[in-house]
């Protein structure tokens, strides 16, 4: 039989392989991070009708080259443009991620590790990171939960929606700074009720409270106090301290600020003759004579048949009575905090707080105080902050030019207050300024750098991956936290991975193998896009062309099968 024949149908075999190679690009134009593939030709084999000969020197002829016949031509290889980067498309779901360089993820069905370029993924039941095709999990690194930076050690599943990762832990403020100017001629902060400043923060539980701290001008109009008003919770009740937590919160120091102040009793009040304070005709408050109150809002036989709560309740409205008569009506401990000279005139002056008095049964306030008095001072407990007369700048807080700052000592309140911390407060971003009567002094949780805010319990409200890999949760208490990183692997041949299926490749002992733990996507200068897939580099016009080649050089094997049997016809033809 002719050579001729054979050669024609490995040439047709061959260009059938090659047709089958376009035919599977083209039908994978669309498939996500498909990599297209071409085949190589190689001759099959010749046979040698005459060997080679040498040059005869003896004899002067030259040599001879050798006469070989070729048999036909067979595939020589199928190479796959692995490292060929397909174009971007973009799908705006944060879980579509497409790898740019020649790294590939890591994806594993429970029992053995697989590779792919195809970064549609998605969250699954379990919260883990997993391929939307074939649910294989995606494989990386997890936290460190001492240094909470990435481990990189052998890959595992990524659990990025686990019951931990749902919420973000509370935490309580533990600093904070009271910033802004301080008018002198702010009518609040000249009134008796002061200029108030509101500082909201967290206790380690995530509830919210606001503690109301107060500056008063003292008779030196450069000279304020700093004090505590009272603590609110989240829903504006406010928190019972009794005086002495609320000394306590403040330092505990006994200050006495110079403020000369008229105390005369209201129109329309009057003390009778049985010391009892009256309003129109009305008794508004008794002297009851009870050696444990002196005061009451009702008679003392009524008075003294109540139990001690009882009591305690009718002395405070009392006081407020009291307080009222003299104008200050909402404000008994600015009141009970006021100082009066009781002593006889002679000698040094014998100064006592209002609240001291009537809280004595043997002093009689209206032998003190009568219609009206003079206070040189007033008892709180707080801090003092003195400002430069001439500059408007701070110069001292509770006495120190150094460190303007103070503590309010919750942890020092008792077994109910243990969920609080100890809020340090700066005030070095305060000054004295004119500022057309109006103060803009605020205060604010944490300190100037962000630190020791605090916060509430926070929900996940989303997820970013980052183009190293990075997974980072976000909360709706303003926190991010790193839930792990997506791992790559790399290989010194990637064209020797194996297709497994499913856009996933398998390690050979040409790719190299995988060692397990994997690389960071950036040190091979890669990174990941999310919201965005690679499409397949499949190359329309190149493939046609092949095609266009393929079934030229189809036809042309066919021809050469044609032309060889019409001679073999020839042959057979001879005997007639």
């Amino acid at each position: 039989m002719m050579r001729s024949l054979y050669s024609g149908v490995a040439g047709l075999k061959t260009h059938q392989t090659k047709m089958d190679v376009i035919g599977n690009n083209i039908a994978n134009v669309n498939t996500t991070a498909f990599k297209s593939s071409s085949i190589v030709f190689s001759e099959l084999m010749s046979q040698t009708t005459q060997n080679a000969s040498g040059p005869n020197a003896r004899t002067g002829t030259g040599g001879i080259n050798a006469r070989q016949i070729g048999l036909g031509v067979k595939s020589g290889a199928i190479n796959v443009n692995i490292t060929g980067q397909g174009s971007t498309q973009s799908t705006g779901n944060p879980f579509d991620i497409m790898i740019t360089g020649e790294n590939f993820f890591v994806v594993s069905n429970g029992l053995e590790n697989f590779f792919t370029r195809d970064g549609s993924f998605y969250v699954d039941g379990g919260g883990n990171l997993a391929m939307t095709s074939t649910g294989y999990n995606v494989m990386g690194w997890g936290v460190d939960p001492d240094t909470q930076d990435i481990k990189q050690d052998t890959v595992a599943a990524l659990r990025i929606m686990s019951e931990a990762n749902l919420t973000y832990p509370p935490e309580a403020t533990s600093r904070a700074y009271i910033a802004g100017i301080i008018d002198k001629n702010d009518k609040d902060v000249t009134s008796v009720n002061g200029k108030v400043v509101n500082l909201n923060f967290f206790d380690n539980l995530g509830y919210s409270y606001t503690a109301k701290l107060v500056f008063r001008q003292s008779a030196e109009n450069n000279k304020y106090s700093l004090e505590f008003s009272k603590l609110l919770d989240s829903k504006g009740n406010e928190v019972e301290l009794t005086e002495e937590q609320k000394q306590t919160l403040m330092g505990g120091t006994r200050r006495v600020q110079d403020n000369p102040t008229s105390i005369k009793l209201a129109d329309g009040f009057a003390w009778n003759g049985d010391g009892n304070l009256e309003a129109g005709g009305e008794v508004k408050v008794y002297a009851t004579g009870d050696t444990a109150r002196p005061y009451s809002t009702i008679p003392k036989d009524e008075f003294t048949a109540l139990s001690d709560d009882e009591k305690e309740a009718e002395y405070q409205k009392a006081l407020e009575e009291v307080a009222a008569a003299y104008g200050y009506e909402g404000s008994l401990e600015e009141f009970l905090n006021l100082q009066i000279d009781v002593s006889d005139g002679v000698g040094d002056p014998d100064l006592m707080t209002l609240g001291d008095i009537l809280a004595d049964t043997s002093m009689s306030l209206t032998d003190k105080l009568g219609t009206g008095a003079e206070s040189p001072s007033r008892v709180y407990y707080g801090y003092d902050v003195e400002f430069d007369s001439k500059k408007g700048t701070l110069v001292s807080v509770g006495g120190n030019s150094t460190n303007f700052k103070f503590n309010l000592n919750f942890n020092e309140l008792g077994d109910a207050f243990g969920n609080f911390s100890n809020i340090e407060v700066d005030l070095s971003q305060t000054s004295m300024y004119d500022n057309k009567g109006t103060s803009t002094v605020g205060a604010t949780s944490g300190d100037l750098d962000g630190l020791g805010t605090g916060r509430r319990l926070g929900k996940m409200i989303g997820v970013s991956i980052q183009q190293n890999g990075m997974i980072y949760a976000s909360y709706d208490n303003g926190m991010t936290k790193l839930l792990g990183q997506i791992a790559t692997a790399s290989f010194a041949n990637a064209s020797g991975l194996e297709k497994a299926g499913d856009n996933l490749y398998s390690a050979t002992l040409n790719s190299g193998e995988f060692d397990g733990i994997g690389v960071d996507i950036t040190a091979n200068g890669g990174k990941m896009s999310t919201g965005q897939l690679e499409m397949s580099n499949v190359d329309l016009s190149s493939e046609f062309t092949e095609m266009i080649t393929t079934q030229r050089g189809f036809q042309a094997n066919s021809r050469i099968i044609t032309v060889s049997d019409t001679l073999l016809e020839e042959l057979t033809n001879l005997k007639r």
